[in-house]
């Protein structure tokens, strides 16, 4: 088949299944950092855009889209952007990993940097969103996306459920994804249980996120979580989410340096975070059967970061404790 432009890659993303033989269970990773733009946020970037021309917020040729990012969801814009003519401006921070802006660059997205003094380890989400919404006033034609309230965020992934699906033949028993904006969480955990009423739906955040209303505090793990003295989004569907959980950054990222060694697959650091809870709950008998875990990008962007043991080293995030947990958990 040959197909016409890029968002015809968007989807249809393989499952890896990896057996977890002490408890008959089976950790199925669906592939998403194989979408053009490397992450499952392609997905919801061409819904929110969709909708926007839809529905006359935007318009082409001449409209612009403005959105707060750490990265992955500037790119599926990005992406969007070129398919339908428009401008892309995306606002980040320091938080956001270096190859993720320089992949929006070097597809054509201007970069605006939010100004102020902050921690490494501190995201600067509600002033990048006050940014995006102050030039989405100021430029002619632009608009705001606002990923974290925008309801076309979660409708986005309603071909990622009809693939898992069918892929393993009508078979979810549990899902455990990462709780960002919460739209793939939300888009996903109800149509799952649609399709059954059964299937045990676990949301994990960074330890140090405030969405299941524990303490905030600085934390590594990019484009998950809501950072403490932000709000959390509207789209957050805490009725879909059967438990939420925290993950420290030394076990997500621990995971991501395991399952790269362990299987060949580089996984991003909030992914291995799922990973890890994921192993965690199927242990301690939480969880059985088909665990559905999404690969939300992939390692190749942290490479710097998550993948640099003197990175990590420096900023005591290195757990030798993951690494044996995980051993024993897939012996």
């Amino acid at each position: 088949m040959i197909l016409s432009k890029v968002s015809d890659l968007i989807g249809h993303t393989p499952i890896l299944g990896i057996p977890v033989p002490i408890r008959n269970s089976m950790l199925l990773l669906k592939i998403e950092k194989n979408n053009p733009g490397g992450s499952m946020k392609d997905r919801m970037a061409r819904s929110m855009v969709m909708a926007a021309l839809e529905s006359g917020r935007l318009k082409r040729p001449h409209g612009v889209i403005v959105e707060s990012s750490s990265g992955n969801t500037g790119i599926g814009l990005t992406l969007a952007a070129i398919e339908f003519g428009l401008r892309f401006i995306a606002v980040v921070d320091h938080h956001a990993a270096p190859d993720k802006i320089e992949v929006m660059r070097a597809l054509g997205a201007e970069i605006r940097y939010v100004e102020g003094q902050y921690g490494e380890d501190e995201v600067a989400v509600v002033e990048r969103q006050r940014l995006a919404a102050e030039l989405a006033v100021q430029v002619p034609g632009a608009m705001f996306m606002n990923q974290s309230d925008n309801p076309a965020n979660p409708d986005g992934y309603a071909g990622f459920v009809r693939e898992a699906i069918e892929q393993t033949h009508g078979r979810v028993d549990a899902y455990v994804g990462c709780v960002g904006t919460g739209g793939s969480m939300a888009g996903i955990a109800r149509g799952l249980k649609q399709h059954d009423a059964r299937t045990t739906v676990i949301g994990v955040e960074p330890a140090g996120s405030i969405i299941f209303g524990q303490p905030g505090h600085p934390y590594y793990q990019s484009g998950t979580g809501t950072p403490k003295g932000d709000t959390v989004g509207l789209v957050v569907d805490h009725t879909t989410i059967d438990q939420g959980v925290q993950v420290t950054d030394a076990q997500a990222f621990e995971t991501a340096r395991f399952m790269a060694r362990r299987t060949g697959l580089l996984v991003g650091g909030s992914t291995g975070g799922a990973i890890y809870k994921a192993l965690e709950f199927i242990h301690s008998g939480v969880i059985s059967g088909n665990v559905l875990v999404p690969v939300a990008d992939g390692g190749e962007k942290y490479l710097h970061t998550v993948f640099n043991e003197e990175w990590l080293r420096e900023r005591k995030l290195l757990d030798p404790r993951v690494t044996a947990n995980l051993t024993r958990w897939l012996n």
